[in-house]
């Protein structure tokens, strides 16, 4: 049958590292980064005869909560397997790792696809297992050493079917991923760190007009190693699709499974070997660790799951009241949403307490948009900006909730403007000081007072007569002008309601 299409398929398999005090099997300290080299090792981690591993229960609990996070089927018992292979930094000859009973498996994890063929993506995830890292080979000086502090580190290695079919797709499949992964706090999931490394597989296969595979289901795959941030995955799959797909202009299509290394120099993907299959491996059951038994463990992690990224989105839009834009900034990270929805609560309590204004519950409901709106203004736009130009990391801020609500309080009452508002949360940032004490201690005491104010706007208007004449004559654009000069001369602290009103009233 004659092929009008060729259609890619994607699938990925990433690793986790877990954020566990311990190693896998051993009870060496798992954070290796910092450390000099082979500072953090033992016989266990070395592989020494008559050593015996030990396993580490918090990663089978973190292991659990991953395959709950993403919807998998828990196996009890599940079991432990020697995958055996020989390089340089596997000491043992083999790894532990799990084969035919992982942890979990059978699970899915939708996302939002922005702009794409469809508007959200559903990934089916075959299994996700535990395995201990393998050491880290360095290359120097046309040597290859070996820093075994990486060795026994406990991974999580999700798989995922064959679903993507855009390096889109794959890349905020990956953004969602390290979202769930700081939520349920297993890892930090930083790609760039090496906390979580992702091979991706991708092959192309003729469709015809209906969009139905032509032939056989699957063509031979590349398997893509060594991209360490989202956008080099999406870059090598791009250049992939390029690459194979003149293949197949060629009448040549891939015949054997390989393996490609993405290098990020060149932005080219380059020939590293043919592809192992699983009967390469020798997988054997592992002798030393008996049948894990999950039934407890996965009771106990179901009732600890924390609310995920795309409920917290979704309850940021329908009950807290946030643009759809705004939650997916503000949900990226669980610290920031907490500090966000936090900010949101003081907040109604705060202008609660103002005179005239109701109860929280009645201003949540009357001015619910207009706080929101404050909120989003400059929690997502000036504190992140001013955060990212000092690079300061929301965990480690020293502006709680309660200030920054009563900061916004300020705002709404015009006691801050733009131009000082951002200088007293500059100042916030660096001393973690009241808004109101910052106020203070730079002179800015917000002048409402009508008489005072009427005062200072008659000198400005006597200063400039000619304006005023043109103001009067038609050119009402030179309100603005006015307004300036008067928050000039008070240094900005002049109510821009006030006087905007007593501006009017004087002039007309």
């Amino acid at each position: 049958m004659e092929y009008h299409h060729l259609e890619t398929v994607i699938g990925l398999e990433i690793h986790v590292q877990l954020k566990t005090k311990t190693k896998l099997f051993s009870s060496v300290d798992n954070h290796s980064q910092g450390a000099g080299s082979n500072t953090l090792i033992s016989a266990i981690d070395l592989g020494h005869p008559g050593t015996l591993p030990s396993l580490n229960a918090q990663a089978l609990h973190y292991a659990a909560r991953i395959g709950l996070a993403l919807n998998c089927k828990i196996n009890s018992p599940t079991f432990f397997d020697r995958k055996h292979y020989i390089y340089p930094d596997l000491p043992k000859g083999y790894q532990i790792s799990q084969f035919d009973v992982p942890v979990a498996e059978d699970g899915y994890l939708s996302f939002e696809i922005p702009g794409g063929d469809r508007e959200v993506a559903k990934i089916h995830i075959e299994r996700a297992h535990l395995e201990e890292d393998a050491a880290k080979n360095v290359h120097r000086d046309g040597k290859t050493l070996v820093d075994f502090n990486r060795a026994g580190t406990p991974l999580v290695e999700i798989v995922t079917k064959p679903d993507f079919r855009t390096p889109l797709e794959a890349k905020l499949f990956l953004q969602e991923l390290r979202r769930i992964m700081r939520y349920i706090g297993v890892s930090d999931a930083d790609m760039e760190k090496g906390h979580m490394r992702c091979d991706a597989n991708i092959s192309l296969r003729p469709v015809d007009d209906n969009g139905v595979p032509v032939a056989q289901l699957f063509y031979p795959k590349t398997e893509v190693k060594n991209m360490n941030s989202f956008r080099a995955v999406e870059r090598a799959l791009h250049y992939e699709i390029k690459r194979q797909y003149e293949l197949w202009e060629t009448n040549s299509p891939p015949s054997v499974t390989t393996t490609r290394g993405w290098n990020d120099e060149k932005q080219k993907t380059e020939m590293q070997r043919t592809k192992e299959e699983a009967a390469d491996y020798r997988f054997m059951r592992e002798p030393d660790i008996p049948p894990t038994d999950m039934a407890a463990i996965t009771e106990t992690e179901k009732n600890l799951l924390p609310e995920l990224p795309a409920a917290r989105r979704l309850r940021f839009v329908d009950q807290l009241g946030f643009k759809h834009e705004d939650a997916i900034i503000l949900a990226d990270d669980p610290a920031l949403a907490d500090f966000a929805e936090a900010t949101l609560s003081e907040l109604y309590a705060w202008v609660a307490s103002l005179p005239n204004e109701g109860t929280a519950v009645e201003i949540a409901e009357n001015k619910k948009d207009e706080l929101v709106r404050l909120a989003t203004t400059w929690v997502s736009n000036r504190l992140l900006g001013l955060m990212s130009s000092m690079s300061i990391d929301i965990r480690i801020i020293r502006i709680t909730p309660e200030n920054m609500a009563e900061f916004l309080t300020l705002v709404y009452q015009n006691k801050l403007n733009n131009k000082t508002g951002t200088l007293v949360l500059e100042t916030m940032l660096e001393d973690g000081t009241s808004p109101a004490q910052i106020m203070n201690n730079l002179g800015m005491n917000p002048i409402d007072d009508a008489v005072q104010l009427e005062i200072i706007i008659h000198e400005v208007l006597r200063s400039f007569p000619e304006q005023v004449e043109e103001y009067k004559a038609g050119k009402l654009a030179l309100l603005a002008f006015f307004i300036g000069m008067v928050q000039k001369k008070t240094q900005g602290n002049a109510d821009p309601k006030q006087t905007k009103e007593l501006l009017q009233k004087l002039l007309d």
